[in-house]
């Protein structure tokens, strides 16, 4: 009865262990790599072509993950908010400031549409940020290198 306890016990630990390192290989690498400015480069849902909703300049978005804020820009106007967040969950539900210029196009509405429905996000390779919703990735962006 010992050993079978024993076996069952070192199967369990097993099974955990393997768990472990298989959701730490996804990438999602926790709250402290989202730090930064990061710049879309493809969104899910709109029947215009990415080019056609941003011709001109690409949504942004910075996480200041000290002050717990993020920032940035739809491709119009400016966003400011408290980012509420962890290390797999982000939620863009609660109001923000933005301004409030005339944009042509679809792409703010888009963007900002898109951004309510973001769930969970995962970082892979230090350089791309999924925003997700469930298991779907509905936001991509690429990490911008800051230059001096």
């Amino acid at each position: 009865m010992k050993k079978l306890t024993l076996l069952t016990l070192i199967i369990a630990s097993a099974f955990t262990a393997c768990t472990t390192m298989k959701s730490g290989t996804i990438g999602t690498g926790g709250l402290s790599q989202l730090g930064g400015t990061w710049e879309l480069n493809y969104i899910s849902g709109p029947r215009i072509a990415f080019n056609g909703l941003y011709p001109g300049k690409k949504p942004t978005i910075k996480f200041e993950i000290g002050d717990k804020k993020f920032s940035g820009n739809t491709s119009c106007n400016s966003y400011t908010g408290a980012l509420v967040a962890d290390d797999s969950s982000i939620n863009f539900t609660a109001p923000f400031a933005m301004t409030k210029m005339a944009c042509p196009g679809e792409g703010e509405a888009t963007f900002l549409q898109m951004l309510r429905k973001v769930g969970s996000y995962a970082v892979t390779s230090d350089t791309t940020l999924n925003f997700m919703m469930g298991d779907i990735a509905i936001m991509r962006f690429s990490k911008k290198v800051v230059s001096n």
